[in-house]
């Protein structure tokens, strides 16, 4: 009998000792109470409770914890109501305050964030809010981060994940957001035609000048061409008149080789009117020193229809 006593006793106290032994898992740490008050944290590893006197108050999570508020209705500068919804990045650096420092601390950073984010946009308007998203975030973080020490948690990231406002606001901004991008086509396309207009301009100018300098090059060579037809013309002639000249000189040298009497020199220049009057003229004016001559009618019987006129 005593022997089984004494078993059982062996047994109970195995049983105590195995549901008093306790070991900690990574990124985790337990907040350890005796008789009601707290005694120690542990960490990773593992660790005995003293039976009915040790007590684990608070198993804690120390990996980075994510928490997604529901949106949020707050008031803007220019009382314009918009919901707004925040995730915030935190994580518990020391189990001990976490524990003690506040009553349900999910929700106690709820309600702080809620109202920091009010205070922050109501001194804010609609367009700031809108574009100031970074801002409201680093500011939300360093008020967050700064109230929630003595809880022993670190907010490491605030971000503002919808900003919603009203539908007529929506609406609103569709409308000018529609207005601005119809201005920059407008704005495009007129550019764009200004530069084809300019071009085109370009392009005329250019034409014009090459055309004005192949007129002037044209005008150049026409002018050199008629220039040298002109010269050639002008030495022909001055050769033409220089032979007849040369003939002339060479006749009345032979005359006067040949000593060629007055009526001779006289008949000569008979033949040279009957030359002149081989021509379009009508009238023959007559010199008085061939008058004299016993010949003349012989000479001109052919030109007795024409009329001469005596000097």
């Amino acid at each position: 009998m005593s022997s089984f006593i004494v078993f059982l006793l062996f047994v109970f106290i195995v049983v105590l000792i195995a549901f008093h032994v306790r070991i900690v898992p990574q990124s985790r740490a337990y907040v350890i109470e005796r008789l009601g008050g707290y005694k120690e944290t542990w960490n990773v590893g593992i660790n005995f409770l003293v039976p009915f006197i040790d007590r684990v108050a608070k198993r804690v999570s120390l990996k980075e914890q994510v928490i997604d508020f529901k949106p949020q209705p707050v008031i803007t500068k220019d009382n314009v109501t918009m919901q707004i919804d925040s995730v915030i990045y935190f994580q518990i650096t020391d189990p001990k305050l976490y524990t003690y420092g506040v009553e349900n601390p999910m929700n106690a950073i709820e309600n702080l964030t809620a109202t920091t984010l009010r205070n922050i946009i109501g001194d804010m308007e609609l367009d700031a809010t809108l574009t100031s998203r970074d801002t409201i975030n680093t500011e939300m973080r360093a008020i967050l981060d700064e109230a929630t020490d003595p809880w022993g948690m670190k907010i490491n990231r605030v971000e503002l994940k919808n900003i919603i406002p009203p539908r007529e606001i929506q609406d609103a901004m569709e409308r000018q957001m529609k207005a601005e991008r119809e201005r920059r086509e407008a704005i495009l396309r007129a550019e764009g035609q200004k530069k084809s207009a300019v071009l085109v301009a370009e392009g005329e100018k250019e034409s014009q000048i090459l055309r004005a300098e192949a007129e002037k090059q044209s005008a150049i060579l026409r002018a050199e061409g008629q220039k040298e037809v002109a010269i050639k013309e002008a030495q022909g002639k001055a050769e033409a008149i220089l032979s007849v000249q040369k003939a002339e000189a060479e006749a009345i040298k032979l005359l006067k080789e040949a000593d060629a009497s007055k009526e001779v020199l006289m008949i000569k220049g008979m033949e040279t009117f009957s030359k002149v009057a081989d021509g379009k003229s009508t009238k023959i004016i007559i010199p008085s020193e061939l008058q004299n001559l016993t010949t003349f009618s012989t000479l001109f019987g052919e030109f007795k229809e024409k009329d001469i006129v005596k000097k």
